[in-house]
């Protein structure tokens, strides 16, 4: 499995997406996901300097390919309202980060952010994301949703 309840944060404290970025990498390091959260961080920041991560809809869902990352891993996040360059102009209020090795980034990334993606798109399943209190409940809505993960 990509996600555990290890790997949500709500309500994570940031106040730029770097700082949220940075947040995530060192929990990823903690959850034995990376071994190296400054490296992971760094993969992750220049991939967002090509192109903002944001999808638009409030969601950014930065990614990292290196072989810092242990295993493939997905991560959740909610924060107050980040500026995160987003194409729409909007603030991002949900975050997914993706960690994969390098070895296996361009098949199984792309699966991942495709089927994100997908489900990002309808309105109900944002919706329902920002309504969930818990961990759990995070946990729940994302296995109801055959994500594949």
């Amino acid at each position: 499995m990509l996600i555990n309840e290890n790997l949500i944060m709500l309500d994570l404290p940031a106040k730029t997406k770097e700082e949220a970025i940075s947040l995530l990498a060192e929990k990823a390091q903690n959850e034995n996901k990376v071994n190296d959260a400054n490296e992971f961080q760094k993969a992750v920041l220049h991939r967002e300097s090509e192109y903002s991560t944001a999808v638009g809809f409030g969601v950014a869902i930065p990614h990292g390919k290196t072989d810092i990352v242990i295993e493939p891993f997905l991560m959740f996040a909610t924060v107050q309202s980040l500026d995160w360059q987003a194409l729409d102009g909007n603030p991002v209020d949900l975050v997914f980060l993706i960690g994969v090795p390098e070895k296996d980034a361009s098949s199984l990334h792309l699966k991942i952010l495709a089927s994100l993606s997908r489900k990002l798109m309808k309105e109900e399943f944002r919706d329902a994301i920002r309504s969930v209190k818990t961990p759990s409940d995070i946990m729940e809505l994302l296995m109801e949703s055959d994500l594949g993960l």
